[in-house]
């Protein structure tokens, strides 16, 4: 089980949409976890520490953090795991030279006008005592990794570019043995025209009743100017082939289930063994520093 705890004063103000709790989600089930709780929180190092707090007390393998890992008096995430795991920050040597490290390449392509470690930028390698740096590929702010009591806090820039660099590159492997083999897909059809979900509610339920290991869902869409019912039949499983077994029979059924209550059907959409990123990089939680002058 997953849990991410965002924080972002411009989130809950409605200036950013927060779109790396979604990316996250999305990357977390494709891998074949499964994120039981998201939460958005001020950048308040109470309010920080309380999430972790109640999180850790739930017992999840994995609590993201996101944002507040940058350079400015406000990035305050790190100070919250701090003080919610009960561990002093400390400045950390690898942290440092990572920092150090892409503060040279900043200055080098004209990014910054001096390379030289200052308090603000050595803020971003004081860790809670324990963790470990994440090499942030993109930005001057390193992701961290820290083990506590049998679950992991992983904490993340806010800049969409590096968190996903991060997770998708130096978290890759951590987290593909976190997971362990496992894999997730999808099966989707739609009925045009069909508007009213009530009218197949019970057709729904009893393949949601037949088959509990299986998500069943409808969501009523507008494509162009018709309307119609797209349902997603959605597993985890422990490879393609289980997952194939666990889809197939409930879909073909749920297909002919609808076609002989009258309505036409067309397939939808379907991914195996994963999810197809959502492309967006228009939103993020906090600055990790690469603008820092």
């Amino acid at each position: 089980m997953v849990e991410i705890v965002a924080a972002g004063n411009e989130v809950l103000l409605g200036d950013v949409l927060d779109t790396n709790s979604n990316w996250l989600c999305r990357r977390v089930t494709a891998l074949g976890g499964q994120v039981r709780r998201c939460v958005l929180v001020r950048d308040e190092v109470e309010a920080i520490a309380d999430e972790l707090r109640a999180a850790l007390a739930r017992r999840p393998q994995l609590v993201f953090t996101v944002g507040g890992l940058g350079p400015t008096e406000d990035d305050l995430t790190l100070r919250g795991v701090a003080l919610g795991t009960e561990r002093p920050l400390e400045l950390n040597a690898e942290a440092e030279r990572l920092v150090a490290e892409k503060y040279e390449e900043f200055f080098r392509s004209g990014h910054v006008p001096t390379p030289e470690m200052n308090e603000s930028r050595r803020k971003m390698a004081r860790l809670p005592c324990g963790a470990e740096p994440l090499v942030n590929p993109v930005g001057g702010a390193p992701g961290v990794w820290l083990e506590v009591e049998g679950c992991t806090v992983v904490s993340l820039p806010g800049v969409p570019g590096e968190l996903r660099a991060i997770v998708s590159e130096s978290l890759a492997p951590r987290l593909t043995a976190l997971f362990g083999p496992a894999c997730y897909g999808e099966r989707s059809l739609v009925v045009p025209g069909l508007q009213d979900e009530s009218v197949i509610a019970g057709v729904l339920r009893q393949i949601d009743a037949a088959n509990p290991d299986v998500y069943v869902k409808s969501r009523a869409r507008q494509f162009g100017e018709a309307r119609a019912l797209r349902i997603t039949l959605s597993a985890r499983a422990s490879d393609a082939g289980d997952l194939e077994a666990l889809l197939s029979a409930p879909f073909a059924a749920l297909a002919e289930a609808i076609a002989a209550a009258g309505y036409a059907v067309t397939n939808g959409a379907g991914t195996d063994a994963g999810c197809e990123d959502s492309g967006e990089d228009d939103a993020g939680l906090d600055d990790s520093g690469a603008d820092e002058s």
